[in-house]
């Protein structure tokens, strides 16, 4: 019985210690972000994607190159502007006079790793081209369905300031980010710190390969998750629908719809990964807290009540998680 233990103990320090390295590796490129990277690492452990929002300069795409980096897996970027066909981002079929035939030719999409630089600024054809990708991890091109390489990940961007030339993301997408993260200034001494690094590429190592992430989600999934956590990780979901439902009356005029079943999924599997970062084997009602606010912040559809009173969906989640009971 001791010597099984001991197995298993090996097998879990065997998968956790390289995301362990993996976040310090990260920090070498990109300074004062420890929470987005967290973020960032749970999403890879859960299999989800990620919509980073913040002013230009603050380093989002770096970001996104330090992660391909030290992973080891491909990346592809693609600047998302107005005039992009969904044929630049999936491929197309084009036609061989010589084999009188249609060959495929794949897009960026065809990556482990995909950059989404300003999603916001593409129109709404090329926004739907990501949909099946994102949720299905495959791209029908004519009558043929090509699977995507796994993992398969979109790490997206967006100015939150500057609204000309930009299109709003179709609900149907946004709902398919596992978190919405915002990017804020870096302090003082951090700037400083920034200001004196060398350049990316020269201090960022491969600390990971395919076979370790497949190996941590496999651990990640078998997090211990016990009933009373499920029931909360419902009822948060559910007060963002039916605030009155939990005694939040105050809410109830300001959220026109609230959060899909695909958040109370995400939450589950991000809580999982939170646990597994924390090198441990079983979830608590704090890791459920903690990956709440940014799985919940775009799923939220606000009144015209809301607005005019300046509200925000930050607000409004973080006082469902004050006020609801936690176990």
């Amino acid at each position: 019985m001791l010597e099984k233990q001991s197995e298993s103990a090996q097998h879990w320090a065997h998968a956790f210690y390289p995301f362990d390295q993996l976040k310090r590796e990260i920090s070498k490129a990109v300074v004062g972000n420890e929470e987005t990277i967290n973020f960032i690492i749970i999403a890879i452990l859960a299999n989800g994607h990620v919509l980073l929002e913040g002013v230009p300069g603050i380093a989002k795409t770096t970001l996104i190159k330090a992660v391909a980096q030290a992973l080891g897996l491909s990346f592809k970027r693609i600047q998302f502007t107005p005039d992009l066909l969904p044929a630049d981002l999936i491929g197309t079929l084009i036609y061989n006079p010589k084999t009188q035939d249609f060959e495929t030719k794949k897009g960026p999409i065809f990556t482990n790793i995909v950059l989404a630089d300003e999603i916001n600024r593409a129109p709404a054809k090329v926004q739907s081209a990501l949909l099946e990708s994102m949720q299905e991890q495959q791209v029908t091109l004519g009558a043929q369905t090509h699977k995507l390489d796994k993992p398969f990940l979109v790490f997206a961007t967006q100015n939150p300031l500057e609204q000309q030339g930009t299109y709003q993301l179709p609900e149907a997408q946004i709902d398919r980010f596992m978190f919405k993260v915002h990017m804020g200034y870096p302090g003082m001494a951090h700037e400083k710190e920034i200001i004196t690094r060398p350049p990316i590429d020269s201090v960022i190592n491969q600390m990971i390969n395919k076979e370790d992430i497949f190996l941590a989600q496999q651990h990640v999934n078998a997090v211990y998750v016990d009933p009373v956590i499920v029931d909360y990780i419902i009822r948060l979901v559910s007060a963002t629908r039916n605030p009155s439902q939990f005694g939040l009356q105050e809410l109830q005029d300001s959220i026109q719809l609230g959060a899909s079943p695909r958040a109370s999924i995400n939450m589950y599997k991000a809580a999982q990964a939170r646990a597994f970062l924390e090198n441990r084997q079983f979830v608590t009602p704090d890791d459920v807290k903690k990956v709440a606010l940014p799985i919940l912040r775009h799923r939220l559809i606000l009144s015209f009540q809301a607005h005019g009173l300046a509200q925000t969906s930050d607000q409004l989640t973080t006082t469902i998680l004050k006020q609801l009971p936690t176990p």
